[in-house]
């Protein structure tokens, strides 16, 4: 069953978990061949309940101790631009959508999505965009993030944010 796992690491981003729950994201999941729809809601006020839309059954919990497995079992990871939740994806191999919270102030995630697009390491869109993003994606042209490397990782994120 081809899944996807949504992630908001610790933070509330109630607009990714509404978007990406919306009738329009199942359908475009769905024609995907997306038949699971796995989201990690954080400390967020949205939490939808277990449903299904027609082709493509919707799970939602807060936290757990560790993403891995939901990592693992993933054919399709979105997320917010957090550093630890992008890093983990990325190690894991998996194809890594990052969806901008354009809400937060001084966006250093920002920055870090933009890099790690510009890279080819991931897609980057905003909510807003999120539908047509999954749509039009192609996940084939993603590069994979060099394993292995935490002081490469923590010199560009350093970069990023503007420490050197």
């Amino acid at each position: 069953m081809k899944s996807v796992f949504v992630t908001v690491g610790t933070t509330s981003f109630d607009d990714l978990i509404a978007t990406v729950s919306s009738p329009a994201a199942l359908q475009v999941l769905q024609s995907r061949g997306y038949q699971k729809l796995v989201l990690q809601v954080g400390r967020g006020e949205l939490k939808p309940g277990p449903c299904s839309s027609p082709a493509v059954a919707v799970e939602a919990f807060r936290f757990k101790d560790s993403l891995a497995e939901d990592l693992g079992r993933a054919d399709l990871v979105i997320s917010h631009a957090g550093a630890g939740s992008c890093l983990e994806t990325l190690e894991k191999g998996k194809p890594l959508v990052v969806v901008i919270n354009e809400k937060l102030m001084n966006n250093h995630q920002l920055e870090l999505a933009k890099q790690l697009h510009r890279d080819g390491h991931v897609v980057c869109c905003n909510c807003s965009t999120l539908v047509e993003t999954l749509q039009t994606m192609d996940l084939t042209t993603l590069k994979p993030f060099p394993p292995g490397q935490p002081e490469k990782f923590a010199l560009f994120l350093d970069k990023v944010v503007g420490f050197q």
